[in-house]
């Protein structure tokens, strides 16, 4: 199992601690609610049961899998999750993303919430976003302040979902300095 696999696990049973519900009956109770888009699930989680965002993510996704995935007691693989983002031509990007992923685990813990074509990683609140942003780069967003921009730490708009970005295209590109400016974001979050 992998260190994702293990980390969403985790979470779900730690959701079923917050809510004081099985995932059988977290399940019900999305299923009778009638909703099926993912977001409006998403957030009558958060209202209904004060989930926080990532969470309440995780536990859309997990109630929108088949209930035979619930005999295993566990989450949608991790893996299948990221197959689904680096698929087709973005597949020989995955490296890059593996060799992120083995750095940041060694900080501690954080939550990983899988988007639709990144992966958010979370601890108060979200500090990087991992995911191809075309067919030959993955793009590192990192949510911290007073950092000078370099050519390869770039500066975003105010009001983005990261404050910077670093865009990569081989696993080598995933260095010290790289892993140094995650882990200060890492530490921001909380």
């Amino acid at each position: 199992m992998s260190s994702i696999d293990k980390a969403t696990e985790t979470q779900l049973k730690n959701i079923q601690t917050k809510t004081g519900k099985t995932l059988s009956e977290l399940r019900e109770i999305v299923v009778q609610s009638g909703l099926s888009k993912h977001s409006e699930i998403r957030d009558m989680l958060k209202e209904k049961f004060g989930l926080g965002f990532g969470d309440a993510n995780t536990l859309a996704h997990f109630t929108r899998q088949p209930a035979a995935a619930e005999t295993q007691s566990s989450p949608p693989s991790s893996d299948a999750i990221l197959d689904g983002i680096y698929t087709g031509p973005k597949a020989a990007l995955r490296p890059i993303h593996d060799k992120l992923m083995a750095a940041i685990n060694t900080f501690g813990a954080f939550e990983i919430a899988p988007k639709k074509g990144y992966v958010s990683l979370r601890r108060k609140k979200q500090f990087t976003m991992i995911g191809p942003a075309t067919n030959s780069r993955v793009e590192v967003g990192l949510n911290m302040k007073g950092l000078e921009a370099t050519d390869r730490l770039v500066a975003m708009p105010s009001g983005s979902m990261c404050q910077y970005t670093v865009k990569l295209t081989e696993p080598d590109q995933v260095d010290e300095e790289l892993i140094g400016w995650i882990k200060i974001a890492y530490e921001s979050a909380g």
